[in-house]
């Protein structure tokens, strides 16, 4: 079953996606981002070649011909993806093809209004049955 995690307390949203994503570059694992808003994704997209401040997170497009081999790809669709192990949601909504990762990975700000959506996303995860893990960002990344 999909292991689900909910990084909160983040700052910004970004920055923290970002982390997250070089964490996982540095222990070689590949990651999907769910990004359907286009300024989200431009945001992350940029960031993503500021982190760290020398150097960037190798990261593409799903539309680039690169994506099949570089370990973090930026998505606005699911359908076309063929990775499946690890995704990272930044989205309001669930994507519908959520369950056929392994890890599902949600960032959550500081924001009253980005506080009240995940909780629906919490309830909608354990409304299904996925147990989910609560990591506070500020703590472990501080």
């Amino acid at each position: 079953m999909t292991q689900i995690f909910f990084y909160h307390n983040a700052a910004d949203r970004i920055v923290a996606a970002a982390a997250l994503l070089g964490k996982a570059y540095q222990q070689g694992k590949a990651v999907l981002v769910y990004a359907p808003d286009a300024k989200l994704s431009e945001d992350l997209d940029r960031r993503l070649w500021l982190t760290p401040p020398t150097g960037f997170i190798p990261h593409v497009r799903d539309t680039s011909p690169l994506a099949a081999e570089t370990p973090i790809v930026i998505t606005a669709d699911l359908a076309d993806s063929a990775q499946n192990e690890r995704l990272l949601i930044l989205s309001v909504q669930v994507p519908p093809a959520f369950s056929r990762f392994t890890s599902v990975i949600e960032v959550v700000g500081q924001d009253d209004g980005e506080r009240r959506e995940a909780r629906e996303r919490a309830r909608f995860y354990k409304d299904r049955g996925y147990a989910i893990k609560y990591i506070d960002f500020a703590e472990k990344f501080s």
